[in-house]
Parts: structure tokens; sequence; C-alpha cells
């Protein structure tokens, strides 16, 4: 792959991104890197946030710095310095010891991209800022809270993950592609419903380990609907009785693939990095949600991931099926039902 942004920026995107790396490296080059600056700006408000210390009130005030120095509004960063010390992941640690460089990246792109840029990074700290209302920050404190209703999960969804799928069909209808006001309504439609898809695998993915930072993402009142309790989360031993909400879940985040693939669908067939770049993630969380149905996912000894091997053979498909028509859809068809 060429370079993205440049050659300190494009090492940091490495270094935080090892997964989505393979999708940034299937994307045209007209919007690869508008796509993976987001990202390491999104990866910067997401470290902070995450930072398993320290109150609230004080991770919310270095988020709100931060987001005012990202939106142009601000010359004066948070102190992130002592943060950073507490990242256990190097890639992370570096990334907030050159937050100014990456901030500074937006001036290589034009002034709509950068609005776009902005705007899906607002959004997205305004969910972590949210959260962190919520929950208090990511430590192991021992008290759980959940959130209270469904609505709320898709507002966060929506948040963290929905809008970044709002982003990347802003930034393809700018570069690469051209629709008419209906079928643009529709496109981005699916393309919220794309990103909350990937963002509902996450949490169902990752009850054990959110549990033991004190955040339950499953709505209380859900939980209460089957007679179990956010504290009952922690034991592998219930989920026979946590399986219908769960699957109910899962249902959920299957439609949201499914209006994925639809997505997909409405790309030009001409369009073969772009098809790739958005097949590969869908049919690695259609592969998740299918594990995560034969699975105990609250046995945190046993976290669902889709093995190297199985992403490989995906990718192998996806580029076979790029040049036949029809056989993108029919790949993401026949991959949702095993």
């Amino acid at each position: 792959m060429t370079g993205l942004i440049n050659p300190e920026i494009d090492a940091l995107l490495k270094d935080t991104s090892r997964s989505f790396f393979l999708t940034l490296e299937m994307l045209p080059k007209k919007i690869r890197g508008q796509v993976g600056l987001l990202y390491l700006l999104a990866r910067v408000a997401d470290t902070i946030a995450d930072t398993k210390t320290g109150s609230a009130k004080h991770l919310i005030e270095t988020l709100e710095k931060y987001d005012s120095v990202a939106q142009g509004i601000s010359n004066e960063l948070p102190e992130l310095d002592s943060v950073a010390a507490l990242q256990e992941h190097d890639g992370e640690r570096r990334l907030l010891g050159h937050v100014d460089k990456v901030i500074s990246a937006l001036d290589k792109y034009s002034e709509d991209d950068q609005k776009l840029i902005r705007k899906c990074l607002g959004i997205i700290i305004g969910g972590q800022t949210l959260d962190l209302q919520r929950f208090g920050p990511a430590n192991e404190s021992g008290s759980i809270s959940a959130l209270n209703h469904p609505d709320e999960l898709d507002d966060y969804a929506y948040r963290v993950a929905g809008s970044v799928g709002e982003f990347w069909t802003s930034i393809t209808l700018a570069h690469l592609i051209n629709m008419n006001s209906e079928k643009e309504s529709r496109f981005f439609a699916y393309g919220v419903r794309f990103g909350k898809a990937l963002q509902m695998i996450n949490i169902l993915r990752d009850i054990p380990e959110d549990l033991r930072f004190g955040r339950c993402y499953i709505p209380s009142d859900s939980l209460e609907s089957v007679g179990i309790s956010p504290a009952d989360l922690m034991g592998a031993e219930n989920m026979e009785k946590f399986r219908p909400l769960y699957n109910q879940l899962l249902d959920v985040t299957a439609g949201h693939l499914d209006a994925a693939v639809e997505y997909v669908g409405m790309l030009p067939y001409t369009q073969f990095r772009l098809r790739a770049a958005c097949m590969l993630p869908i049919l690695i969380a259609q592969n998740t949600v299918n594990m995560l149905r034969e699975q105990n996912v609250l046995d945190a000894e046993n976290r669902v991931k889709v093995s190297r091997d199985e992403i490989n053979s995906l990718i192998q498909k996806t580029k076979r099926s790029l040049l036949i028509p029809g056989a993108s859809q029919k790949l993401l068809k026949t991959n949702r039902d095993p």
C-alpha cells in the first residue's frame, strides 16, 4: 500500500489498527487517508476515555479539551503524558505522544473533508463522554452500572459507530460515486446500520470484559424481562437464562448486517476496492454472530474471535468474488447462513 498521510502518521496508524488496517489497505486511494485519519483521531479519544484510572470528571475535561483542538476552536491540548504513561498498548502510548501531529494532518485535506472528519469525531466523543457520565472510569471498582432502556443502547451504537458509517458514506459520495437523492437517503440509512452492526458485535462479544470494568451495555429493562440482573451476567452458569434475550440482540445485529449487505449492493460494480473494503468486515461480522449463537459468551475464559486463518480465507474469497458480477452479493448471503 502506498503512503497514506506521511510516514510518521502512517506508522502510528499501523501500530494501533492491526485489524482495521486490513480494511484500510483495500480502500481506494482517494478516501484512504481521510478514513485512516478519522480512525486515529477517534482512537486518541477512545484511549483517553478508556483510561483505567482517575475521575470521570478529569477524563471528560481531557476529552473536551482534545475535541476543542481537533475541531479547530483551541490551540491548547490537554496534558496527556500522565494518560500515556498508563497505557498498556505501546501503539496507544506512542499515539498519545503525537496527538499534535495527528491533528495537524487534517490540513492535508480539503475544507469539506475536514468538516466531515470533525463532525464524526465530535459525535464519537459525545458518545464517549456520555459513557463516562453513566459508568465512570473503566476501573475494577466492583460495582456494575447498566444502561436502562434499549433505545439507550441504540443511541450509543449510533454515536460511536453508526456515525462512522455515516462518515464513510459521505466521503464515498464526495469522492467516488454519484446517486440521486432517493438512493442517497437509503445509502445513508444502510451505512448507519452497517456501523451499528459492528458496534453491537463488540458489545455482545465483550460482555465479561465490560462487566469487569463496571459497565453493562445490556439494558436493565431487558434483563429484568428475563429475570436476571447485570451482576448475574458475571456467572457463565446463567447463560441458559440469558440466551433468549441474547439471541434477540443477535437478531437485531444480524438485521443491521443485512442492511450492510444491501449497502454493498448499492456500490457500482467497478468500485472493486470499495466493495472489498466493505465486504471484509461484514464477512468477519457474520462469522462472529454465528459463533456467538453457539457459544457461552458469559465464559470470560473463552472469548469468541474469528481466527487469523479464517480471516485470510475470507480475504481470498472476497478478492475472487469481485471479478464476477453478482458473486459478491452471493458470497455475503451464503456466508450469513452457512
